[in-house]
């Protein structure tokens, strides 16, 4: 099952440090039935777009809780076996979780397909974002707009072997 975990450039540099994503638990997305359900489509292509849209979004938290981190969202793409992929049964109905899943333990970033990282024409806007965002939590639709302006911008594709210059 391909999984997107979401990270920070620091949390990246600590992975690539470590050779692995972790200590778990680890919080992803992944195309889950609630996902299906949610996107309502067929093509895996399209679910797994979602998927790594929602680790984007999960992302840009990460980066509101931590104002040092450098303003890039972060989402590595894995591959693990399905059953260590969960969902939690109780937080099946929330909407923010849907497509989200726990990974038990730490994942070998031998098992990355991918990292998704902003270009840095993104900073500005993720920046506003991560400042906006609870605002937006709370219902305020002009913080929800400046939080939209993130979604606007794609997250570019890079190779494992490129962690270090994402990291530079």
């Amino acid at each position: 099952m391909r999984v997107y975990v979401p990270l920070t450039l620091p949390g990246l540099a600590q992975a690539h440090k470590a050779g692995e994503l972790g200590p778990g638990p680890l919080t992803a997305y992944a195309v889950t039935p609630a996902l299906r359900e949610w996107y309502v489509s067929d093509d895996i292509e399209e679910l797994e777009y979602a998927a790594l849209n929602r680790a984007a979004a999960a992302s840009l938290r990460l980066l509101a809780g931590d104002p040092r981190a450098p303003r890039r969202r972060i989402v590595v793409a894995v591959d693990v076996a399905d059953r260590e992929a969960v969902v939690d049964p109780d937080r099946g109905l929330d909407a923010g979780s849907i497509g989200e899943v726990r990974i038990a333990g730490s994942v070998p970033l031998s098992k990355a397909a991918a990292v998704h990282a902003d270009a840095d024409d993104a900073e500005a806007d993720v920046t506003a974002a991560a400042a906006a965002l609870g605002a937006a939590d709370l219902g305020d639709d002009d913080a929800q707009f400046v939080v939209d302006g993130a979604e606007d911008h794609e997250l570019l594709w890079f190779g494992v072997q490129e962690i270090p210059a994402l990291l530079s």
